[in-house]
């Protein structure tokens, strides 16, 4: 049995330790806002905080959740970082970054981890930061402007 504290609930799931968290979350939790990608941490769509920090959930094993604090997009403006979160969401409404959609959610946890942990990031420290979560839309730019004015909104 694994216990899981995901957005502030428990979960006790009887389930594989090693299976990758995001499977866990989509089939045994049911949140299916962190995305499936490319399965192996590469692209970021799978992108959640544990312990506010952000992570890639298609290869991290449940068993090394355990016991921590598990927040994915669902649960982000209700999270630890939540008045980040939640102008990071703005920003991305107000910027209208969406394309497809798809890598979003990974892009907000990424973006929030990084504001929580520097929150007047350069153009340099964003795009470092943000280089692991791939956009096949290239909303970069608009990325990166979203982040600006979270920031700005938190300053």
């Amino acid at each position: 049995m694994i216990e899981l504290r995901v957005n502030g609930e428990t979960h006790q799931l009887d389930i594989d330790p090693q299976m990758p968290l995001l499977w866990a979350l989509r089939e045994h939790v049911g949140l299916t806002g962190t995305k499936y990608g490319c399965g192996i941490g590469q692209c970021g769509a799978c992108t959640v905080h544990l312990g506010g920090a952000a992570v890639r959930a298609c290869s991290l094993p449940v068993s090394a959740a355990a016991g921590q604090d598990i927040t994915t997009i669902e649960g982000l403006a209700a999270g630890p970082q939540g008045p980040v979160g939640s102008a990071v969401q703005q920003a991305w409404q107000d910027l209208d970054v969406v394309q497809c959609g798809f890598c979003q959610s990974g892009q907000i946890m990424q973006a929030t981890a990084l504001l929580a942990a520097n929150p007047a990031p350069d153009d340099a420290a964003i795009d470092t930061n943000m280089a692991g979560n791939i956009c096949r839309c290239a909303t970069y730019a608009r990325i990166r402007r979203a982040i600006h004015k979270a920031a700005q909104a938190l300053a």
